[in-house]
Formats: C-alpha cells, sequence, structure tokens
C-alpha cells in the first residue's frame, strides 16, 4: 500500500501527525485509523464473497483483479494458447522497417523520373496557384434576393 513513500517522507507523515494531534492523541488516532481499516477490509471480503457465491459454481476460479483492463490484457496475452509468442518472435521490426523504407525510396525515384519529363516543358517547375477565372461579359452573378 505504501511501497512508493521514502524514509524522509515517513518522517515527515510522523513529525506533522505529532504536531496535528499532539503526543497525547496520536496513539488513539492511530488506533481508530486501524479499527477503521480492518473494518473496510472486512466488508470488501465479505462483499468479494457474496458476489463469488451468487456467481455459482462457474466462477470459483473468479479474480476481482481480472477485473482491472491492464491486468485482463496482460492475462490474455501471457496466454499460450493464442500462439501470440510465435507471432511475436517471428515478427522482425528491422526488416519490416526496412522494406517499408525501400518501397518508400522505390516509389520516389519512379514519380520523380516520370514527373520531370511532363515538368522539364515548364522549366521544372509546376504552378500550383490558382488562377481566377475571367467571366465573360454577358455572365451575371446570380440575384440573391436575401443578400440585398
Amino acid at each position: 500500500m505504501f511501497n512508493d513513500i521514502g524514509p524522509l517522507e515517513l518522517v515527515t507523515l510522523i513529525v506533522l501527525a505529532v504536531l496535528v494531534f499532539g503526543p497525547d492523541k496520536l496513539p488513539k488516532v492511530i488506533q481508530d485509523v486501524t479499527r477503521t481499516i480492518r473494518k473496510i477490509r472486512e466488508f470488501s471480503e465479505s462483499a468479494k464473497h457474496d458476489i463469488r457465491e451468487e456467481l455459482g459454481p462457474e466462477f470459483k476460479d473468479f479474480e476481482f483483479e481480472d477485473l482491472n483492463p491492464k491486468a485482463f490484457i496482460r492475462k490474455q496475452l501471457d496466454n499460450e494458447d493464442l500462439g501470440l509468442k510465435e507471432i511475436r518472435n517471428g515478427f522482425d521490426l528491422k526488416k519490416e522497417m526496412a522494406e517499408v523504407t525501400d518501397a518508400v525510396h522505390s516509389r520516389d525515384s519512379d514519380s520523380s523520373s516520370s514527373s520531370s519529363g511532363a515538368a522539364g516543358s515548364s522549366g521544372g517547375r509546376i504552378d500550383m496557384t490558382k488562377k481566377p477565372e475571367t467571366p465573360d461579359r454577358d455572365d451575371r452573378p446570380p440575384f440573391d434576393a436575401d443578400a440585398t
């Protein structure tokens, strides 16, 4: 429960507890806190027991820790029946990345050689700007009655 509390933090908590509650009331407060924690654990265990009893004999090996998504996924991935270890061991990331890189570079060289012939007539540059169309003199914009 308190695995990540260091010694300096523990000493700080003890000093704060003595300052807040005083040396006279501190043992009583500690007893009350431990009694409350014990009651909460007993309540939790009885609730788990009741749930297992209600689920029936099919769920005798049911663990409440499996309801945690991380634990559930970890348990399923470690399952040998799925064959995921063979898939994971057969996958070579460096080889796959090299194939993708080669495919991208070969596509770039193919497209650049084909586009250089078409772009050669315009001096090697393609004009990507959109030029406005010049409207004919007879064409009037549509009349919008709501706009006026």
